[in-house]
């Protein structure tokens, strides 16, 4: 079981790439929209890896219509 490490931080921001990050992840809070976009960056870097790995040597087929 992982522990979850909570850390304030103080950064400055683009305040509009935010309030769009919000709207688009239909996240409530600035803090929620930040966190769900780095799932998607982790999400999509374990994607990454994985197709790295296969280097072509799998298919990729439509499986929905």
């Amino acid at each position: 079981m992982s522990v979850s490490l909570l850390r304030h931080k103080h950064m400055q921001l683009n305040q509009e790439k935010l309030n769009q990050a919000k709207t688009i992840l239909g996240a409530k809070t600035e803090t929620e929209a930040l966190d769900r976009a780095l799932d998607l960056v982790l999400t999509e870097a374990e994607v990454d890896n994985v197709l790295r790995k296969s280097r072509g040597k799998g298919r990729i087929r439509k499986v929905f219509h």
